[in-house]
């Protein structure tokens, strides 16, 4: 079976964890992720010019409870290039196919920014497959989230970054930190967006300037989490309320002084909230359990509660 070194640790303050990046296949492509720690299933979903990477904080704070898995979505990381005409469902159906070729269903699934989106996705084609959902400072797409101004302004920016000569293409969205980016992330921000393919955030962005599941919101029947950071400017607070309000059964958890990445501007107020919520909403079943695993050979290795501080 094939192996793959893992995307370097670039972050010396977290404590040591050891991983190799592995890969599935779904549709002629491969799709790489890594896995680490024993427990329940808890997948993490990254988003738009972003990789795995953007979850080491989470990965080397929650793996030593639960089955950490970090995928590099189509078109990132070490993953394939994008397919001509992949479409949000695409997405979906690709991180479906992990979690079922992994055996790790249901699991509790965490999506932030455009990763939640293809969350939600996945469980409007696939809620078999979710035991909860941790939804981070995200949207049900930018036309079902936001006001039709903000979509369009967001396009002409896109487009204007898109179009930049590749020695000025700087793929950093304005933004997404309360105040400066954390001094100990900025080498991991800067090696993510080395890597990120223009074709992959382009085909992203327009995915997302037409995507609106806010018809999923109220046809969600497993308990779902919603962590924003209180001064996310790109997800703004009107965007949570909307979520809360018509999600069902939801918990807010509030965090001060984070802005759209607030697993990386907070990681430890995060960490604390996504451990506290899967412990309280254990697996349906224990399909995650080592000997209950697919043959190895499937997989080829290289209410509503209120919290605030």
């Amino acid at each position: 079976m094939a192996q793959a070194a893992p995307h370097a640790v670039l972050l010396p303050s977290l404590p040591e964890y050891r991983s190799t990046v592995e890969f599935v296949e779904s549709g002629g492509l491969r799709i790489a992720y890594e896995r680490v720690g024993e427990g329940p299933p808890l997948v993490f979903v990254h988003g738009a010019a972003e990789d795995s990477r953007t979850w080491q904080p989470q990965i080397a704070g929650l793996a030593d409870e639960f089955t950490v898995v970090a995928w590099d979505e189509p078109g990132a990381g070490r993953s394939s290039d994008l397919p001509e005409h992949f479409s949000l469902a695409s997405f979906a159906d690709c991180l479906a196919t992990l979690i079922e070729a992994l055996g790790l269903g249901p699991a509790h699934i965490a999506g932030l920014s455009w990763g939640g989106t293809v969350v939600l996705e996945l469980y409007r084609r696939h809620p078999g497959l979710v035991q909860t959902l941790i939804m981070i400072d995200t949207y049900a797409g930018w036309k079902g989230s936001l006001p039709a101004h903000e979509v369009g302004a967001r396009v002409a920016g896109a487009r204007e970054m898109l179009a930049a000569p590749p020695e000025e293409f700087d793929p950093t969205l304005p933004g997404l930190f309360a105040k400066d980016p954390p001094a100990d992330f900025v080498p991991l921000l800067a090696a993510m967006a080395a890597d990120v393919r223009p074709a992959t955030l382009r085909h992203q962005l327009t995915i997302m300037a037409h995507a609106d599941l806010s018809d999923v919101l109220p046809r969600i029947a497993v308990p779902t989490l919603l962590i924003w950071g209180r001064l996310d400017a790109r997800s703004p607070l009107t965007v949570v309320r909307q979520f809360e309000e018509a999600i069902p059964d939801t918990e807010l958890v509030l965090i001060g002084d984070a802005g759209h990445l607030s697993n990386l501007e907070q990681p430890e107020r995060v960490n604390e909230a996504v451990r506290e919520f899967c412990r309280a909403h254990p697996p349906r079943s224990a399909s995650w359990m080592p000997d209950k695993r697919p043959a190895r050979g499937q997989v080829f290795r290289r209410t509503a509660r209120h919290v605030e501080d």
